[in-house]
């Protein structure tokens, strides 16, 4: 008995050695098909970099809106005072030195959104809009400003451009605050409002009702 199980033995070690090895050869053809290639390797990297990135100039923007936002409220109250919602020219009280405070505000914060940064899709669009707005603020007020130096039909005129300037502005600032809100939600940082104040009748996106920060859509 122990010689026949001797030859069983010398007969089932090549077998086992034969099926060891090849499932050492089939393991490694599965590594070597599924392993990630440098290509797909170096597309992982640049897309995790490149989410990175998107978060910080996410939280770098809301900062900037923000900023932004302080920035044109006075611009906005002095507008309300001289171009009314009602077509009627603005109280004589507005003085020229009042209109080149807006101005140089208007300017510096077109200059805080000069030289953009590529990111992701979204948040060049919120960014875009934001950008657009300001500019669009500044012309109102170039244009209130030249409305000054007219009279008759061509001032009327001339308010009634920086009027529609002035509406078209606050709607482009809202398509931006709404898309800062969406990435911000998107990044994890809650929802994050960063509207300006309109009026009922204007068209502009206003804020939803969901707490500040808060991460429920």
């Amino acid at each position: 008995m122990p010689a026949t199980r001797g030859r069983v033995l010398a007969r089932m070690l090549p077998l086992a050695f034969a099926f060891a090895l090849g499932a050492l050869v089939a393991g490694g053809v599965v590594f070597g098909v599924t392993r990630p290639s440098s290509i797909e390797q170096a597309a992982d990297r640049l897309r995790a970099e490149s989410a990175l990135r998107d978060q910080t100039q996410i939280r770098t923007l809301t900062e900037l809106a923000r900023d932004t936002r302080t920035r044109l409220l006075p611009v906005l109250d002095g507008l309300a005072l001289a171009l009314p919602g009602d077509g009627a020219a603005g109280p004589v009280a507005v003085t020229a030195a009042d209109v080149e405070k807006w101005r140089q505000a208007a300017d510096a914060a077109v200059q805080g959104f000069a030289d953009p940064p590529s990111g992701e899709t979204a948040t060049n669009v919120a960014r875009s809009s934001l950008a657009s707005a300001v500019r669009q603020f500044a012309t109102t007020v170039d244009t209130y400003a030249m409305a000054r130096d007219l009279t008759g039909p061509a001032r009327a005129a001339a308010l009634d451009l920086a009027a529609r300037q002035r509406a078209d502005a606050l709607f482009t600032w809202s398509i931006g605050a709404t898309a800062l809100d969406a990435v911000n939600v998107d990044a994890g940082n809650g929802h994050q409002h960063v509207f300006l104040p309109t009026s009922p009748g204007e068209g502009a996106l206003t804020p939803d009702t969901a707490p500040e920060g808060s991460h429920h859509p």
